[in-house]
């Protein structure tokens, strides 16, 4: 099968990340072209890259181009994805889907309409660590998993970031901004998630900005910063979860997951690689798991799936379908805690098929 052609829109800080990742799946995808509003950074990174910069409508139009990836700014996730299917391409979104649930629900009809495939960031699940843990549930290594736990905890990116102002306005938060790499990684290691119990909160109105070019600037805050809850998987396994921006510093692990015949302990899900180790009451300590996957998996996997499954006429792994779920279950957390009660979660989703050895 042939590779399928791919064009960029967004060519900010993440961009450089996906050519590298895309890379390495030759066989599957080619970048051919890049926009962005700003045409003079579109210039700038096409000529990096040795790929054609074009105009945003132009690149829509190009007969040439048959999956678009999406990289502007999570507030404008949903318009230009559906832009894309309008414009007859499959589309690839960084996370989040969408910031609503209605904008990320209009995709998915949309695109069913059209008969096109919509991916969805994170794909990190589908390096060798997501997929180590992967297969040693399915191996039961632990038995069956009855409970879990995911924390994202720091001070947010105040200190550091360039433009850190978005992280506090709708669409930001460390919910939408984190929350995609461990719950996704939670589906994919646990299967749907049935229901949503939670308490959010803000721990400072007000925030400075770190950077040197914003230095000193206020950062107004309007979302939640600080949330804890409880998912209840359709498997009957009940998972914990923090995500917050409000904590200094944490020793918390990063996913855990607890069944009937031991833990395992699951690395960053915002990285590709990372160890995997259980505990078993047979061995009576932690030892790793040895990975049958590759090590050089980067950001890009998730289109490389989609292109391959699409000539091949298989369900994709990294689908709208699982970030519509994983969407859902985030906003979850703030109406939850609003309302004080349990969400029973709308939108399921059949578990990503686990990536065969050496993938």
């Amino acid at each position: 099968m042939s590779a399928m052609n791919i064009g960029i829109i967004g060519t900010g800080a993440i961009a450089p990340a996906y050519m590298e990742g895309l890379a390495h799946w030759t066989q599957d995808v080619k970048v051919i072209a890049c926009a962005d509003l700003n045409t003079d950074r579109a210039a700038a990174f096409a000529e990096q890259y040795g790929i054609t910069s074009m105009r945003v409508d132009n690149l829509l139009a190009s007969d040439d181009v048959e999956i678009i990836i999406n990289l502007t700014i999570p507030a404008v996730h949903a318009k230009v994805t559906m832009q894309i299917l309008e414009a007859g391409k499959h589309a690839y979104c960084e996370k989040p889907l969408a910031i609503t649930l209605p904008d990320a629900e209009a995709v998915m009809q949309l695109a069913g309409e059209k008969n096109l495939r919509v991916g969805c960031a994170p794909d990190t699940f589908l390096g060798s660590g997501g997929q180590t843990a992967r297969r040693a549930i399915d191996e039961g290594r632990i038995g069956r998993p009855v409970s879990a736990t995911a924390f994202f905890e720091g001070p947010g990116p105040d200190s550091w970031h360039p433009n850190p102002f978005f992280y506090y306005t709708e669409g930001g938060g460390p919910m939408l901004d984190m929350g995609p790499y461990y719950v996704t990684a939670l589906v994919n290691l646990l299967g749907s998630v049935a229901s949503v119990a939670a308490m959010t909160g803000t721990g400072f109105d007000n925030r400075v900005a770190g950077h040197e070019g914003v230095r000193g600037q206020p950062i107004p805050v309007s979302v939640t910063t600080h949330a804890a809850g409880v998912l209840g998987f359709g498997s009957g396994a009940i998972a914990t979860v923090i995500t917050s921006f409000d904590v200094w510093q944490d020793t918390l692990p990063h996913i855990e997951i607890h069944g009937t015949k031991g833990s395992l302990s699951v690395p960053d899900p915002n990285r590709f690689d990372g160890e995997v180790k259980v505990w078993t009451p047979e061995t009576g300590g932690w030892e790793p798991v040895a990975s049958q996957h590759r090590s050089d998996i980067q950001r890009g996997i998730g289109v490389a799936d989609m292109a391959h499954s699409i000539r091949a006429g298989e369900p994709h792994r990294a689908s709208g379908d699982l970030a519509l779920h994983v969407l859902e279950i985030m906003l979850a957390f703030d109406v939850s805690a609003q309302q004080e009660q349990h969400l029973a979660i709308q939108h399921g989703v059949e578990q990503p098929a686990a990536l065969s050895p050496n993938l």
